[in-house]
């Protein structure tokens, strides 16, 4: 589906669809994942488990399928010794998802994330690899980028926005959200409750200050409890002009998988979905932990 044809429905007020997490479905299927890239090297390792993967969310009714580029970041590429295959492996992945998405109603989004970087490295020094990223997937020929900056610093999230507005394609920014201790939203993330303490960065209304001062595209909530989700996305719908997504996780990630925990069910996972509409999102769909039978629980939302 050309971009234009999205952009044309959310004018209308319509729900776009996205797609689910890439690496645990991934996982399901049998896909080859490595130690340190988790699911980054499967366009290589993985091409025809990676290809059904995607046609199974098109299938389920996805109108934008996301490239499986999450992890295949240049600086976590180097940084486990796969430097010779970032070109290969971006591009192959790529392929792989417009292969999926040719003759289909989709578009193909080009997962530009921040896996690999740290805070302490400065953001200078990421630069270049976000520029690096950003040219790989733009000359391989997405529809779109979504900056996937979940889980990172204000500072991050600003570099990473400030270095895709080289790039002439249309943006989508997703950031994550997190209860502290007065159950205050803030820009920050949780994976498992149970073993870890929330990283909690700043108030997320100063966060979205921040952001839209940089970035007027869609901006989702990614990566996030889906019990902060619908509270996330009014917070989005109070304080921005862009229009709005939620695409929420389930579990938490221990090297070199995904761990999925509580069971949702597809049709609870739609009336959670049904919530985050009425609060203003248009874009639905899912992060990591959730699959397809979510997104096809929820495919009916569509109008």
């Amino acid at each position: 589906m050309p971009y234009s044809l999205i952009e044309d429905r959310l004018a209308q007020g319509k729900t776009i669809i996205l797609d689910g997490g890439i690496g645990g479905e991934l996982q399901k299927v049998g896909a080859k994942i490595d130690d340190g890239l988790w699911c980054g090297r499967c366009s290589i390792d993985s091409p025809n488990e990676l290809l059904k993967v995607h046609q199974n969310y098109i299938d389920a009714g996805a109108d934008v399928i996301t490239t499986n580029t999450y992890a295949s970041t240049p600086i976590s590429m180097k940084k486990y010794g796969y430097q010779d295959l970032i070109k290969e492996c971006n591009y192959k992945s790529v392929e792989i998802a417009k292969e999926a998405a040719k003759d289909k109603d989709v578009s193909v989004a080009g997962s530009v994330s921040t896996y690999g970087y740290f805070y302490k490295d400065g953001t200078e020094k990421m630069k270049p690899f976000f520029n690096e990223h950003l040219k790989i997937l733009s000359d391989a020929g997405v529809d779109l980028i979504i900056l996937e900056a979940m889980s990172s610093q204000a500072d991050i999230v600003e570099t990473l926005i400030e270095c895709s507005s080289k790039i002439k394609l249309p943006i989508w920014l997703s950031i994550s959200c997190v209860f502290n201790e007065d159950k205050e939203i803030n820009l920050g993330y949780d994976d498992d409750v149970s073993k870890n303490k929330p990283q909690i960065y700043e108030n997320l209304k100063d966060s979205l200050k921040r952001f839209k001062k940089l970035h007027s595209g869609p901006m989702l909530v990614a990566h996030s409890n889906m019990s902060v989700t619908e509270d996330a996305v009014k917070i989005f719908k109070n304080n921005l002009d862009n229009t709005i997504g939620a695409y929420p996780n389930r579990g938490y990630f221990v090297k070199p998988e995904w761990k999925f925990t509580d069971k949702i069910k597809p049709e609870d996972y739609l009336k959670s979905a049904k919530s985050w509409i009425n609060s203003g999102a248009q874009i639905i769909g899912g992060c990591c932990g959730i699959g397809v039978d979510e997104i096809k629980a929820i495919s009916i939302l569509k109008n």
